[in-house]
């Protein structure tokens, strides 16, 4: 694959390169857990635009178990060339515990706080979805023709992307039945989900706006970071003014809250 078109290549695409290369003893495990990282992510989503942050905060809500597949993942498209610096040093998971929480995109056991634009998002996500179902099935249909389903790749292909289509229906189905919607936009005193924080880089100067979101709704490429990321467990409760530091691999890093506006 030439170098544009690496920088160019989505997730999914880099995934399905990444474990067609698998042995089948592997694949099946690795295929599970690269999915879900890919899809938490987004399916388009180029891989040459990971950043540390997004590792950080993925590795916030999964297992050490459920995190080797996705090293070997990071490891592979750095590798490969489809990003700059190997981000599988970024992904650091805890040791699990009794209050390990699930991955959001499994079974949702807590409501999701979302904002009237993350809900229309996530339904206009699912109705997307759930037209591409046809589509998906003709497409086995068509590969089933050929008999020989041991060497079939457009057949298994097609089968885990119907597997992988109906785990986002379904997901989508229980968060969008189970939210709560954010309320008019207000000022408020302490940062919250759906806030709104304009921050302060004391070290540069550097102006930042962030939107703290439930980890089902946060999109750190429009600014929307998760209540589980560093940074959004540091902001919770903040108020105006108050300073907060989170330590990262890359770092330790200090802000100054100078404003919230609830969204």
């Amino acid at each position: 694959m030439e170098d544009a078109a690496r920088q160019d290549a989505t997730l999914s695409e880099a995934a399905n390169i990444f474990l067609a290369g698998l042995p089948p003893e592997d694949k099946e495990k690795a295929q599970i857990e690269v999915y879900n990282f890919v899809r938490w992510l987004g399916l388009s989503r180029k891989a040459s635009g990971l950043n540390p942050l997004d590792i950080e905060e993925y590795a916030e809500l999964i297992t050490p178990s459920a995190a080797k597949p996705v090293k070997s993942f990071l490891s592979h498209i750095h590798k490969k060339g489809f990003t700059r610096v190997n981000l599988s040093t970024h992904l650091r998971v805890k040791k699990p515990s009794s209050k390990t929480a699930a991955l959001p995109q499994r079974q949702p056991k807590v409501q999701s706080t979302l904002s009237a634009e993350g809900y229309a998002r996530l339904e206009a996500e699912l109705a997307s979805l759930k037209s591409q179902r046809s589509e998906v099935i003709a497409e086995i249909h068509r590969a089933a023709e050929d008999k020989d389903f041991s060497e079939n790749v457009p057949f298994q292909a097609a089968r885990e992307f119907k597997s992988h289509l109906e785990g986002r229906i379904q997901e989508l189905e229980l968060i969008l039945k189970s939210a709560q919607l954010i309320g008019e936009t207000e000022r408020t005193s302490q940062v919250k989900i759906g806030s709104a924080v304009k921050l302060r880089d004391l070290s540069s100067g550097r102006e930042l706006r962030y939107i703290l979101a439930d980890p089902r709704e946060a999109d750190a490429a429009r600014g929307m970071i998760s209540t589980a990321s560093p940074l959004g467990k540091a902001l919770l409760d903040k108020q105006k003014g108050e300073k907060v530091t989170i330590t990262a691999p890359a770092g330790t890093f200090s802000y100054l809250v100078e404003d919230i506006q609830q969204t």
